[in-house]
């Protein structure tokens, strides 16, 4: 029997909660032609939101074609080609004219072709003669999208690697090419907030005011009650009202955390589920990522540790120099907070939550944060 509550990515609207929101804008924004930018902290769902968007184009809209392109293993311009190449094969049947004409172009590059062992899909592999091929490749696959009497719906997953490229023109490049293509809306997406937020707010950068935002914040509490009930009792189970409070109030409503406690109380098999039972798979859960917290013990140092456990009791910081924080933790001086929070934010252990009231600090790993709690 399959686990109802999904953590890896989409399987379908029946163990999707909500979004219902975001996907009417999205759906209205994909109709219009309105290129847009999804915003959130990591693993609110925007992959999955991506994908259960994509499930509903294919219902009520066939006629739009969808492609998804996942750059997070890229590193360079090379990589990129090649996993646009394969994304849009994926996307585009060979029965079909666009299908064609993509096989055809690629064909003509003469890629060294391999098959993924699991999938079954092809892989490409291009060499080239200099940089002016690179960018001629990436040109012609654009302009065959183009050249397209179709709407084609283009999602670009952790967009922001494109700031570790070597080519120091890649978000110059992309949007000269983007812009060009009037059949085609883009979406994008990234896990590393900061970074996609300045690609396309940032007033001197090629991708400025290009797209329209759509936030991902937390489902109501609400809204993911009536889910998790949902799911439980689908599957001939029952769990009580205090132990669904408990879960949203452990995991703070955050998608994958939330996603992954249900998914181990579901797996462990009880018929019956109260707030032990739920207190049960959070230690177990936490047990098993043990390993790993204590290596960001090993990364750490001392100030840097402690400064994590104190944002961790408190849930949230939002004055990190302020006099009675930085004494109940033994923190030091507001400079010395403030060169933590930056180190700590770099190293993405902590998040921070913008917003007009100010700058909320949590540590980033809603289970990492329970786990230091404890100590």
């Amino acid at each position: 029997m399959v686990n109802p509550f999904v953590i890896k990515s989409y399987e379908s609207k029946e163990f999707f909660c909500d979004r219902e929101e975001e996907l009417q804008l999205m759906l209205q924004n994909c109709i219009n032609k309105t290129d847009m930018t999804l915003v959130s902290r990591r693993r609110m769902g925007k992959t999955g939101l991506v994908f259960r968007l994509f499930d509903e184009l294919n219902s009520v809209h066939p006629e739009i074609f969808t492609v998804y392109l996942d750059i997070f293993i890229s590193r360079n311009l090379d990589d990129f080609i090649k996993l646009f190449a394969e994304a849009a094969v994926k996307a585009f049947p060979t029965k079909t004219k666009i299908g064609e004409r993509l096989m055809n172009f690629i064909k003509s590059l003469r890629p060294q072709v391999t098959y993924d062992s699991i999938t079954g899909e092809p892989q490409f592999q291009i060499a080239y003669h200099n940089e002016s091929e690179k960018e001629y490749t990436l040109r012609s696959l654009f302009e065959l999208l183009t050249s397209q009497n179709v709407h084609i719906v283009f999602a670009i997953d952790e967009f922001q690697q494109i700031r570790e490229y070597p080519e120091q023109n890649m978000e110059a490049m992309l949007r000269t090419y983007m812009q060009r293509c009037n059949n085609v809306t883009f979406i994008f997406s990234g896990s590393r907030k900061h970074l996609m937020t300045d690609i396309f707010t940032n007033a001197r950068k090629p991708f400025y005011s290009s797209t329209s935002f759509v936030s991902i914040d937390k489902i109501s509490a609400t809204s993911y009650s009536d889910f998790i009930c949902k799911q439980f009792s689908a599957h001939k189970r029952k769990i009580t009202d205090d132990a669904v409070n408990f879960i949203l109030e452990w995991t703070q409503r955050h998608t994958y955390y939330t996603q992954f406690l249900c998914h181990t109380i579901y797996a462990n098999g009880q018929k019956n589920i109260d707030i032990p039972e739920v207190k049960k798979a959070c230690g177990q859960v936490l047990k098993q990522r043990e390993p790993v917290y204590l290596q960001y013990r090993k990364m750490l140092t001392d100030k840097q540790w402690d400064f994590l456990i104190a944002v961790a009791k408190e849930g949230s910081v939002r004055q990190v120099t302020a006099a009675d924080f930085l004494k109940r933790y033994k923190i030091g001086g507001a400079s010395v907070s403030k060169r933590l929070v930056e180190s700590l934010c770099e190293k993405e252990l902590l998040n921070a939550e913008v917003s007009l009231d100010g700058i909320d600090y949590s540590v980033d790993d809603v289970f990492f944060s329970r786990w230091l709690e404890a100590i």
